[in-house]
């Protein structure tokens, strides 16, 4: 609705996973690097948490597209709520692989060769769990067991768990799978300066030649959201609407104030 007046060619706010529309936070990137090394240096278990609404799904859409599509041969699972032998099956699934067996033995055979034929054409095998935290104790025993799908000096699946701080604790409740975790990171929001960039740096995105947020307005909007991205988004994206509606030049903190007193935003 608002496009053409504030001077956009698309949306700046939606959340949706849209790896054009990332910002690389001090924090996003580092996160990056270690989800990035950890799978070129095969070292078998990874894991990003981070707190609901931080980028971590968006974060991960970056980093598949790091990959080379003809060196990696990716599994992406985004509802893990699975039972174990639904969830190998699961595995198959995302792995395009055809004819999925009834029992697990069946399927640890055909996950097994899918790994032999990856290595055979240099190719690596990489899972990627998201909403791991949803993964059960029987469920996380299985991901545990897949890690022993190795050669004497290497790794040949990296599994990346991805998950809301509980993930943490899941996996500190599992000693022998917490000890095969060799690389981890946890997402943290956005600082103030880091929030400011961010609404620019969509809003250029967008195509904005200018800043159509007053300084007062990011400061409401930080102080509300505490630098959560996704809370940013629904926030800015609304103040767009409302000035649009009011014929607004700029947003100003009293557009956020009303936002936020209306009850209008979580």
């Amino acid at each position: 609705m608002y496009l053409a007046y504030w001077g956009f060619k698309e949306f700046p706010f939606e959340n949706v996973p849209d790896p054009r529309f990332f910002y690389l936070s001090r924090s996003h990137e580092e996160g990056l690097t270690r989800l990035i090394y950890a799978t070129q240096m095969r070292k078998g278990g990874a894991m990003l948490s981070g707190d609901i609404g931080c980028g971590k799904t968006t974060l991960t859409r970056v980093f598949m597209q790091e990959l080379p599509a003809h060196k990696y041969d990716i599994g992406l699972i985004i509802n893990p709520k699975l039972r174990p032998l639904e969830f190998l099956q699961e595995v198959l699934y995302q792995f395009d692989i055809k004819n999925i067996p009834a029992n697990k033995g069946d399927c640890l055979r055909a996950l097994n060769q899918r790994i032999l034929d990856n290595l055979k054409n240099n190719k690596e095998t990489l899972l990627i769990v998201d909403e791991a935290q949803l993964l059960n104790e029987q469920t996380l025993e299985e991901v545990r067991l897949l890690l022993n799908f190795q050669l004497n000096d290497r790794f040949l699946l990296t599994i990346l768990l991805l998950g809301q701080p509980e993930l943490r604790d899941l996996i500190k409740g599992m000693k022998q799978l917490e000890q095969r975790i060799a690389i981890r990171f946890h997402l943290t929001p956005f600082d103030f300066d880091d929030s400011i960039r961010y609404i620019r740096f969509r809003l250029r995105k967008a195509g904005a030649r200018k800043n159509v947020f007053s300084r007062e307005a990011a400061e409401k909007i930080f102080e509300h959201t505490q630098g959560v991205p996704r809370k940013i988004n629904n926030l800015c994206d609304l103040s767009l609407l409302i000035g649009f509606s009011q014929k607004e030049p700029v947003i100003y903190s009293r557009i956020i104030e009303r936002i936020i007193n209306d009850g209008a935003i979580f």
